[in-house]
C-alpha cells in the first residue's frame, strides 16, 4: 500500500486502558495524536527528534518516544501515558518521591521520567543505582542534574522491598 502523508488511516489503540478508534493522517506522530486528538497533554513534546525523551510513553509496556512513532504504526498497541499513573487523582509512590526529593524543578521532563521509571520498576525488581542512572539517562533534564530523580526512584524501590 503506497501512502501519501495526508492519507488517512484507521487506528485502534488502547490508551490508558480505554479502547480508542481514530482515523489519523499517515504522517501524524503518536505524540501529536495523544495530545491533540485525545487531549492527553501530559505527553510533552520537546525536541521532536527523539533526543530529549519528554514524550516518552509506554507501548505494550515498553518505553517509546511518542514523537518518533507514527500513530498509524501503533495500531493495535496498548499505550500508557503519564495520565494513567494516577487516574483517581491520588499520587503514586513514585510521584510523591519525586516531590519529596525535590526532583521536579521546572517539570517539563517529569512525564518522561515517570514513564521511564515506571517501566524500570515493573521490569527489574532490584536495579542498582548505576542501572537506574543508565535507564533514566535516556531522558534529558536541564534543571535537577539527575541525582534527585535517581534518589527518588531508589527510595521507591527501597520502600517496596
Amino acid at each position: 500500500m503506497d501512502l501519501e502523508p495526508a492519507d488517512e488511516i484507521p487506528v485502534r489503540l488502547s490508551v490508558n486502558g480505554e479502547k480508542r478508534e481514530l482515523t489519523v493522517e499517515a504522517r501524524r506522530s503518536l505524540a501529536d495524536v495523544l495530545r491533540r486528538e485525545l487531549g492527553l497533554t501530559g505527553t510533552r513534546v520537546g525536541c521532536e527528534t527523539g533526543v530529549c525523551g519528554t514524550c516518552t510513553v509506554l507501548a505494550d509496556g515498553d518505553p517509546v518516544r511518542a514523537c518518533l512513532v507514527l500513530a498509524a504504526s501503533a495500531d493495535g498497541t496498548s499505550v500508557e501515558t503519564v495520565e494513567s499513573l494516577s487516574p483517581g487523582g491520588e499520587l503514586t509512590a513514585l510521584q510523591k518521591a519525586l516531590a519529596e526529593h525535590f526532583a521536579l524543578q521546572c517539570g517539563f521532563c517529569t512525564p518522561g521520567f515517570l514513564m521511564l521509571a515506571t517501566a524500570l520498576i515493573r521490569a527489574d525488581e532490584k536495579p542498582d543505582r548505576e542501572r537506574i542512572r543508565e535507564h533514566l539517562g535516556a531522558n534529558l533534564c536541564r534543571c535537577t542534574g539527575y541525582t534527585p530523580i535517581i534518589d527518588a526512584v531508589e527510595s521507591v524501590l527501597r520502600d517496596a522491598a
